[in-house]
Parts: structure tokens; sequence; C-alpha cells
């Protein structure tokens, strides 16, 4: 049982549904909170994870699942959800026989699981891509990680220093995972330079309008980024036209 009060804190607890049934056979949890940016159901998880063997009751303002044995399966997400991806990855990892999920999630964390997990011992191949195969295996064992650094973050203090006409330079910042996002904000006239050990950012006194910004599924604009970009148009020359395409 996960306690609904710290549930409710994050909408990231429902992240802990597919590793609970693969250890535990069952969890009981209550609908995760988190940040209010509109409609963030949680059915594409259930609905992925019901297609293991997961029996799922919604009840009480409680998820329910249980499962004796999870089984490897054919998954096709309707929208390439990362969470979902994840969920999946993380159930499958200890199911009996093979899955692939297709439509899956290409963001770079995606990745990051397949290699932590396959470093812990399980069988992943295709993350980065839109299929990914997941042989099960009775057992995982410990693993020693380092963080991926996050391209949230780094975007964030880089969008800082266009806003304020400054300066910066973010170590480790992984640019490589983030060609839309600072093809973006180039437009807007901010000097970006890619080093090997970060990203250097200089920004012009005004910024000019980029004109018009979409948020995408990896590799397009991340919607994580979407009203930081927004409040740094502020700032900008001219008319921005920012169009969100994941959230209502």
């Amino acid at each position: 049982f996960l306690h609904e009060d710290l549930v409710r804190e994050l909408r990231s607890s429902v992240f802990l549904l597919g590793p609970m049934l693969a250890r535990k056979k069952s969890v009981r949890m209550g609908f995760p909170g988190g940040c209010d940016i509109g409609k963030r159901p949680v059915d594409i998880h259930l609905d992925a994870l019901r297609k293991l063997g997961a029996e799922i009751e919604e009840r009480g303002g409680e998820i329910i699942c249980r499962a004796e044995s999870l089984r490897g399966a054919a998954v096709r997400l309707p929208f390439p959800s990362v969470g979902a991806t994840e969920n999946v990855m993380m159930a499958a990892a200890m199911a009996e026989g093979i899955t692939v999920i297709r439509n899956a999630a290409r963001e770079p964390e995606i990745t990051e699981l397949q290699n932590f997990l396959n470093a812990m011992g399980a069988e992943i191949s295709g993350a980065g891509t839109s299929v990914i195969i997941i042989s099960g295996k009775r057992r995982l064992r410990g693993a020693e990680w380092t963080v991926m650094p996050d391209r949230i973050e780094s975007g964030t203090l880089i969008l800082a220093a266009a806003a304020t006409g400054g300066e910066i330079f973010i170590k480790n910042a992984p640019a490589a995972d983030m060609d839309a996002f600072l093809g973006c904000v180039k437009r807007t006239g901010v000097t970006i330079e890619i080093q090997e050990d970060g990203v250097g950012v200089s920004a012009p006194e005004r910024l000019l309008s980029p004109g018009k910004v979409e948020t995408r599924p990896y590799p397009g604009f991340p919607t994580d980024l979407q009203s930081q970009f927004l409040a740094a148009m502020t700032q900008s020359k001219g008319v921005s036209v920012i169009e969100e395409n994941i959230f209502e």
C-alpha cells in the first residue's frame, strides 16, 4: 500500500505501479497528484499493464493492481507516453516471456532507463526508437548508476539567461538531446556555444521573436519547457506564437 497523502504529492507516483507489480505482485495506491496542468489520466498506464496480465480495479479513489504472474505481450500505446513506456519497461523486465512496445516514447530518459535496467541484468533493446523489446528475467541485481544531466533543468537556466540579457555556462548540459529547443532559442538572437563540457549562452539586450514554436513529443520542442519559453518571449521584439500540442 502506497500512502495516499504521499502519492497525491507527486505525479510521478504512478511510476511505482510497474516495478511494484513486478516485485510484490500487488499494489494499492491513490491516484497520483502533482502539477495541475489539465487532464492527465493514467488510462494508458493501466491499459498497458493489463496487457501484461495485471488485474486492475479503480475503486474509492484508489488503484488496486494484482498480478501473480506478469506475462510478456504486444503493447501498442495510443500515444507515445513517457510514463507509460517506462512503466511497461519496468514491469516487463521481470515478466515471463517477451514484451514488444510499439509507438513507444523516444525521449533520452527512456534510453537512460533501458541502460540502467540492463546494468541490473535486464534484457532490453530499442530505446530511442518507437519499438522497444524486453525479454523478461526472473531476477535483477543491484547496480551503481550516475543519473544523466537534466535537459529540462538545463533549458530552464538557458531561458533565464535569455530573458535577462545575461550570460551563463551550464556544465554538462546535454546539448545532443536538446536540438529542437536550442534551435528555437537561437532564433531569438541568443548565441549558443556547445563545448565538450557544457553549453555557453550569451543573450542580447532584447530578444527577437522566434515566430511560431510548437511543442511535440521528442525529438520535438519539449512541452516541459513551454512555459519557461513563453515567459522569456515576453521580453522579445515582435509577436511570438507558441502552440501546445501535448496538453490541452
